[in-house]
């Protein structure tokens, strides 16, 4: 794969996101893919940066320096310039590091190449701007923010604070990917005794790390001054050192430190503070955790996700300076309570490594490269590009769970480990990952009442007044592909009818999960792609306006690949049930839900029973004659679950009961 990685901030200022970047390009270096970095020139090159670059192809431009922080540098690049160097680079992805100035530009450029973009939002610059006391430039930022990752063909965001911040702002398509730590270099045996009494004395150290500047809240740090038998360490730089040195003259100031000395700092602290409450991420959190080091943080942002309060650290309630300084001094104050939180803090982040998240970066590429073409596709009809499912942190507490749909919901030619003529699917599966992970009291409960051959207007008339009589928690739909293949059909109105289900299930307090149609990747299937396309842009629309979870499939084609397809063509097998219902567990916050998926695949040889008889003869002209009566093959069928079945939470067996 062929990668261009636009820097809004790049060596030779070291940050958080230089130094993301450049672990970016070790990984794609080692796993043998090519890399171009294009960013801001600043100063002389020199060998140590070519060596830092792993490989990768420098494009650099002019640029001027902030004025009030000159180690920052803005490029103002024409997107015509940066078309050109993409152009001739020829990258398969572009990767947008903190976009902001450049990256729009980059932004541009690559739309111009139709070349997917894959946005990595790392500064809280909305943030900034308000803790620099711009309003103004506040409104502008967000307008800016929003355009720019809504014209992303994908946004990586760090943290649940940070996803929660763009959806706010109406950016779509995010997901979480969080940042690796050298586990190697920052870790408890770098702790020094030595370093300690040159810096401090005997005192113990409560230790800050980062750049010195109003947005970092460090002056808060005052709050930490006059503990007894403690000093305050500060290691950075930045624009307000100056005005910290004066404010906190007790305080100790390093200045920056990198590589191993910063490693023996951080782990020889006995405390990490960090004030900051506009930090997307808070990769020196991350870094003082692997230390072995306890983390009193601001209980905002990035540290959320971060810090596990009462176990690895404490969290405190954000502008509260009281609550700082008590936090630090019950740490301080007990020592076997601070050696017990390192120990968790070292576990916790044990694999959190950068080649994990790397590998993650790259899948993230491919999904990306994917969904570019279908975005384009969409774009000239005017429609709504599917979106990518951000993840959640938790499923929510369901108890009840009702499936609505046709022939995939009912889960024919899923037969993997079934009696005879019985079938499971993937409804079916998904209420199992619920019941397992279900916080209620008492056994979960599930039905489905979807029949083979149904289409919109028996969700309509026949399953959605009994789903209303059972008032679940959770009721998914999966409903429209007959309706679809159908000889002529009106996209517009079949979507009304849904919609109006939709909302006849949210008005009466149960959430709904709704499921995008999909086609298998044939040939013959492209015929009625369009149809499929205008549909599922609808149920997109329906699923924003009803505040309805939505499944979107569009963005998964790997349901469409031949191997998830069973014998007759148009219904899934068991591997096609298994990969969707463990994308609806993942939607719906089940945990590890993507782990599992591959653990339950490594489960099964597909061990679908091979169909007898040729394709015409077994499924072609059974359904032609069926067509030709008038008939369907869900005549006489009744759904399988037309009560509740209850799905117990731990061992034993479900039981069927009436309701």
């Amino acid at each position: 794969m062929r990668v261009a990685l636009l820097a809004e901030s790049f060596l030779p200022h070291m940050n958080g996101v230089t130094g993301s970047v450049l672990q970016v390009l070790k990984h794609l270096q080692r796993e043998g893919h090519e890399a171009l970095v294009i960013a801001a020139r600043s100063g002389d090159a020199d060998p140590e940066r070519t060596a830092s670059l792993h490989g990768a192809q420098e494009a650099l431009l002019r640029s001027v320096p902030l004025p009030s922080y000159p180690q920052v540098r803005v490029v103002f690049a024409r997107a015509a310039r940066l078309t050109a160097i993409l152009r001739e680079f020829r990258p398969d992805v572009v990767h947008l590091a903190s976009p902001f100035v450049l990256g729009w530009q980059g932004l541009a450029a690559a739309d111009a190449l139709h070349v997917p973009v894959v946005s990595v939002y790392q500064t809280d610059v909305v943030a900034y701007a308000r803790r620099y006391g711009l309003p103004r430039a506040t409104a502008v930022a967000e307008a800016h923010v929003a355009r720019l990752h809504r014209r992303s063909t994908l946004t990586l965001a760090p943290s649940s604070a940070s996803i929660g911040q763009l959806e706010a702002l109406g950016v779509d398509r995010v997901r979480r990917w969080g940042r690796g730590v050298d586990g190697d270099r920052f870790h408890p045996d770098r702790r020094s005794d030595a370093w300690r009494a040159r810096t401090a004395g005997a005192d113990r150290i409560i230790g800050y790390v980062g750049r010195l500047a109003p947005e970092k809240q460090v002056a808060d740090l005052k709050a930490l001054t006059g503990i007894d038998d403690a000093r305050l360490v500060i290691v950075g730089d930045g624009p307000s050192r100056p005005e910290l040195e004066r404010l906190l003259p007790d305080a100790v100031f390093t200045g920056h430190l990198g590589g191993t000395e910063l490693a023996e700092a951080v782990a020889s602290f006995d405390v990490f503070v960090h004030p900051g409450e506009s930090e997307t991420f808070g990769q020196t959190l991350q870094e003082a955790l692997a230390s072995g080091v306890p983390v009193v943080a601001t209980g905002a942002g990035g540290p959320l996700d971060l810090v596990r309060s009462s176990v690895d650290g404490w969290l405190y309630r954000p502008g509260d300076l009281v609550d700082l300084r008590a936090r630090v001094s019950d740490l301080l104050g007990d020592d076997a309570k601070r050696r017990a939180f390192g120990v968790a803090a070292r576990e916790g982040v044990r694999d959190r490594t950068w080649e994990v998240l790397c590998r993650q970066l790259v899948e993230h590429y491919e999904d990306a490269r994917r969904l570019r073409p279908i975005d384009d596709a969409l774009l000239l009809r005017g429609a709504i590009r599917p979106d990518v499912p951000a993840a959640t942190s938790s499923a929510r507490s369901w108890s009840t769970y009702v499936a609505l749909g046709d022939s995939i919901t009912e889960g024919l030619c899923d037969a993997s480990r079934m009696p005879a003529g019985n079938y499971r699917g993937w409804a079916d599966r998904l209420a199992q990952l619920l019941a397992h992970t279900t916080r209620a009291p008492g056994p979960f409960r599930f039905a489905n009442l979807a029949v083979r051959s149904r289409r919109v207007r028996d969700l309509v008339d026949e399953q959605l007044p009994r789903a209303l009589e059972l008032r679940p928690d959770l009721v998914s739909i999966l409903m429209g592909a007959n309706d679809l293949v159908g000889h002529t059909v009106d996209v517009r109105a079949l979507a009304a009818q849904v919609e109006r289900s939709v909302r006849a299930l949210r008005d009466a307090g149960s959430d709904v999960l709704l499921v995008t149609p999909f086609l298998p990747h044939r040939r013959a299937a492209r015929l009625l792609a369009r149809r499929f396309a205008a549909y599922n842009s609808e149920l997109r629309r329906i699923a924003r306006d009803t505040g309805s979870i939505l499944l979107d499939l569009d963005s998964q084609p790997a349901i469409g690949e031949p191997e998830m397809w069973a014998a007759d063509k148009v219904h899934l097998r068991s591997r096609g049930h298994r990969f969707l219902a463990y994308r609806a567990a993942d939607v719906l916050g089940v945990p590890d839900a993507e782990a599992l998926s591959g653990l339950d695949a490594a489960f099964h040889v597909d061990d679908d029973p091979a169909p007898s008889g040729g394709w015409l003869t077994r499924d072609v002209l059974p359904w032609l004659w069926r067509r030709v009566r008038g008939r369907t093959a869900g005549d006489g069928i009744l759904a399988k679950h037309t009560a509740y079945v209850d799905l117990p939470t731990g061992e034993g067996r479900s039981r069927v009961r009436a309701t």
